[in-house]
Order: structure tokens, then C-alpha cells, then sequence
């Protein structure tokens, strides 16, 4: 997790916060835009308290940690059965409250499995499904599926969410 400084916002800058591949970051630095990168059948997902003024974006790879445990207690945010968790939790320490967040999601492709084999971005998708039901968490806004990569970020001084591609902004949150 990388750590925001607070002195470029205070200078009245946006700082971005790039999150990579099987990274996570929270904040509550309203002047912090939160973004990653090549979600192919990674998915991205974002969680926003409007009244605290916390959030966070995970960008999970996998989703089952059941597949590398060391791996997984080493980089939680990889795989989304530990990541997702791990978002929520570290956002209700900084003060977040479960029912006034605003959760999306984005990618989940299928993008390099011609054949279908390992069908990640499917599984991705069924995962945070799975996980968001079992803790009746809903989704406010998802772009996921098809066949192309995103860019998702998320402005904290408003939870404005939105997905990029090929140079297209779309503007999940609010609608």
C-alpha cells in the first residue's frame, strides 16, 4: 500500500495515487485521485464514504487465495476473496460506515484466453458476486465483462468514479 502525503493537496493539487496490480490504497485525503491501470480480467473495485470522506480502490488479480496461501498472506490485495475484505475492513478503521458506501466495480475481461480454459475475468466476476451477497453489499455502478482493458479511477473529494478506454471516459458514479 503506497501512502499519501498530505502536502500536495494542501497546496490545492490533485496527487495521484497509482494502484498496481494486486495493490490496494486507502485514503481520506479529499485531494487524492485514486487510479489503476490494465484491468483485463483483473478487476478493480472502489468504496467511498461521502459524509467520512474515505476511500479506497483495490485492483485484485485472482480470485481465490486458496491457490498460493504464501503468496496470498505475503500480497492479500491480489486475490479477491482477501482483498475485497481487506478493503471494507481498513476503510471502516479510518472511519467508513458500511451503509453509506458507494461500491463499483470495473473490468473482469476476457481478454488473452482464447480457448476459454481459465476463464479469469469470469471468475473475478463471480467472486465479488459472491462476496458482496454474502455481506449484502451492493454494487452502485459496475463496467465489467467483455473483451477490453480499463482504466478506472475515483476523485475523493466527490467518490466521482469513472472508466477509461481507448481514451473514452465514462463516468460510473454518479450517474
Amino acid at each position: 500500500m503506497n501512502t499519501p502525503t498530505k502536502k500536495q493537496s494542501e497546496r490545492g493539487q490533485r496527487q495521484r495515487i497509482i494502484i498496481g496490480v494486486g495493490d490496494i490504497q486507502i485514503t481520506d485525503d479529499r485531494g487524492v485521485e485514486l487510479i489503476t491501470y490494465a484491468l483485463g480480467s483483473c478487476i478493480g473495485v472502489t468504496v467511498y464514504d461521502p459524509v467520512a470522506g474515505v476511500g479506497g480502490l483495490l485492483h485484485f488479480m485472482l480470485p481465490n487465495a486458496g491457490i498460493d496461501k504464501a503468496k496470498a498472506a505475503l500480497k492479500p490485495a491480489m486475490f479477491g476473496d482477501t482483498g475485497i475484505p481487506l478493503l471494507f475492513k481498513s476503510c471502516y478503521k479510518l472511519g467508513a460506515v458500511k451503509e453509506r458506501l458507494v461500491v463499483c466495480a470495473a473490468g473482469g475481461a476476457e481478454i488473452m484466453d482464447d480457448s476459454s480454459r481459465f476463464r479469469i475475468g469470469p471468475r473475478n466476476r463471480t467472486m465479488i458476486r459472491k462476496i458482496f451477497w454474502k455481506n449484502s453489499v451492493l454494487l452502485s455502478a459496475e463496467d465489467s465483462g467483455g473483451t477490453i482493458s480499463r482504466t478506472m479511477s475515483m476523485q475523493m473529494d466527490s467518490g466521482q468514479v469513472c472508466v477509461t478506454h481507448k481514451g473514452e471516459k465514462k463516468i460510473l458514479w454518479p450517474e
